[in-house]
């Protein structure tokens, strides 16, 4: 006869679930911070092919500097936050307080601010050309 099912707070599979959601949104974070400080230095790279190919200083907007960092930063606040998060749950699910079925919050957020950085980026190309 089969055992009855385990309540959700003592299987450990979702314990293990929420580990992998985890490292995840740390993998999600470290990836933002990579591309920021890759954007950030970019900016340099160009003004450095320009410098010596014109042999006069190049005009910048530091567009590039500012987006980076924003990156960077916005990576940081994704670590954090999913530090803060994994912790919630884990709380919920040992009290027993964990709801099925919640939006993510956190990834709306984090998809809206990204969308609206694509946007931003698409527009400034656009217009620079």
């Amino acid at each position: 006869m089969p055992s009855p099912p385990q309540p959700v707070e003592q299987d450990p599979r979702v314990y293990f679930a929420a580990e992998r959601t985890f490292l995840a949104w740390i993998r999600t974070g470290l990836g933002l911070m990579g591309i920021g400080f890759a954007v950030s230095r970019f900016g340099l790279f160009l003004r450095q092919i320009a410098a010596a190919q014109s042999r006069l200083p190049s005009h910048t907007t530091g567009l590039s500097l500012w987006s980076g960092v924003a990156l960077v930063a916005l990576g940081v606040i994704v670590n954090l936050s999913s530090v803060y998060r994994h912790f919630q749950l884990i709380q919920e699910l040992s009290s027993g307080t964990w709801r099925p079925g919640r939006v993510s919050r956190d990834a709306v957020i984090l998809g809206l601010l990204l969308a609206a950085a694509g946007v931003a980026m698409t527009i400034y190309l656009i217009l620079v050309r």
